[in-house]
């Protein structure tokens, strides 16, 4: 069973910075280099936003408009890993971060085409 677990959510200032991490485990996740992944993030009562992808090898990176500039996604294909560093946080960063595993296409910010989802991780930004 695939395995995508995120940490490093908590509690900070705004203005401040948090790191995201994922890592995959599961035998179909097995070769990891062969998904682009992705982050999204939900607040209550809201429907799950796009926030950045990464495509297979790290030489592509997308950004939804909220955070360009502020956020950079990364991947580490020999750790299976792919984080997402969050810098300059608002409070309306506030929301429950969840990464995700796509086998299609090279950059997908459409949450149907992600077929692997971790639990997510709670980010609160607030003073």
């Amino acid at each position: 069973q695939v395995q995508l677990v995120e940490s490093g959510g908590g509690l900070v200032q705004p203005g401040g910075s948090l790191r995201l991490s994922c890592e995959s485990s599961g035998r179909t996740l097995r070769n990891f280099r062969g998904y682009a992944m992705g982050w999204f993030r939900q607040t209550p009562g809201k429907e799950r936003e796009f926030v950045a992808v990464v495509n297979w090898n790290a030489g592509s990176t997308y950004y939804a408009d909220s955070v360009k500039g502020r956020f950079t996604v990364s991947r580490d294909n020999v750790k299976n890993t792919v984080n997402l560093q969050m810098n300059s946080l608002e409070p309306e960063d506030t929301a429950v971060y969840y990464c995700a595993a796509s086998d299609v296409g090279p950059l997908p910010t459409e949450e149907g085409r992600y077929g692997y989802w971790g639990q997510g991780t709670q980010v609160i930004v607030s003073s």
